[in-house]
């Protein structure tokens, strides 16, 4: 009976036993984690709030970034908890940085390359919107005459600015006249010299015409060519 009853009363040890080694491990992982204040990390840089959170045994974690008015570009903006509250030093202090501020200044495009345009824009934190085409003298193909909004018009960051392109003069048409039976020198040297291109000569047997002479003109007679248009001759030998 006496063996017996030894074994209830050293299960019954074992458990106090257990019971103050976890009320150890406990007390020990309260005094690790201590409650203490946080500070205020408002427009701070994220090295500077690091160093001011471990002086309190605190750590950070970065959460990303948004727009601030207020707040200069990569210094802390908001903060979770806020300055002040009383936390563990297991909990880690959350912030966001500053993007900079939402709203920007349109910048001027007009005159500028579109490669170039699209550099500015991007750099202003902006984004391509319609873009229209037209041909004008007034600037030289790819150029930008207008803009939407204005130049210096505040917007938010990523609004999207309306382009007008230039795409140069609109060429002058001209109609093709009949120059069957002429001499291919005579017309070739003034067509080069009102900026014509003759891209094509080909000299070809022609039974009864004079060496010389153009038997086959395209474009044909009568269709209507501009400048930059391809011409092309066959010319009797």
């Amino acid at each position: 009976m006496a063996q017996r009853a030894l074994f209830p009363a050293a299960a019954a040890l074992l458990l106090l036993i257990l019971f103050f080694l976890s009320a150890v491990i406990f007390s020990r992982v309260l005094l690790k984690s201590e409650v203490v204040s946080v500070p205020d990390l408002a427009g701070k840089a994220v090295a500077q709030a690091r160093a001011d959170l471990s002086k309190k045994d605190l750590s950070l974690a970065l959460k990303g970034t948004e727009p601030n008015d207020r707040v200069e570009r990569g210094l802390i903006a908001r903060q979770e908890p806020a300055a002040g509250s009383r936390i563990r030093t297991t909990m880690p202090v959350q912030v966001v940085t500053s993007s900079g501020s939402g709203v920007v200044a349109v910048p001027g495009l007009a005159g500028k390359p579109l490669d170039e345009a699209l550099t500015l824009l991007q750099a202003a934190g902006l984004a391509r919107g319609k873009m229209s085409q037209v041909h004008t003298p007034r600037l030289p193909a790819g150029r930008l005459l207008a803009q939407k909004p204005e130049p210096g018009t505040a917007v938010e960051r990523g609004f999207p600015v309306g382009l007008l392109l230039s795409q140069g003069a609109l060429d002058a048409r001209y109609v093709m006249p009949d120059l069957i039976g002429l001499r291919a020198e005579g017309v070739i040297g003034r067509l080069n010299a009102w900026g014509f291109k003759v891209a094509d000569l080909r000299y070809v047997y022609y039974p009864g015409a004079t060496a010389g002479l153009i038997v086959k003109q395209d474009p044909p007679n009568g269709y209507c060519v501009r400048k930059r248009n391809r011409i092309s001759f066959e010319v009797s030998r």
